[in-house]
């Protein structure tokens, strides 16, 4: 799994809901690792792709694009962090 970072900045007041509406129209099961953290400038949401690939055509592809502006967001700045070596969710391990 492939783990990369959308910061958002701005209010968080502002950006919190916007990213709630964008979230609306993906289903909480297509998700395997993502959180969204608020943060004195804003926002950042860590979110786990299958693999680099699959990462590197969902960060530029139309569909989040549109997303992301449809909710109100603005554009993010995007960080590739790397691969998840460990993560655990409540009781769910990831490896």
């Amino acid at each position: 799994m492939f783990l990369s970072a959308y910061h958002f900045d701005g209010d968080p007041t502002t950006l919190v809901p916007a990213y709630d509406r964008m979230q609306e129209g993906f289903p909480p099961d297509m998700f395997d690792l993502h959180a969204c953290v608020v943060t004195g400038s804003g926002i950042t949401v860590y979110d786990g792709c299958p693999s680099r690939a699959d990462f590197e055509r969902f960060a530029v592809s139309p569909e989040f694009r549109s997303g992301v502006a449809a909710a109100g967001l603005p554009q993010p700045r995007i960080q590739p962090l790397g691969e998840v070596h460990y993560a655990v969710a409540g009781k769910t391990v990831l490896r």
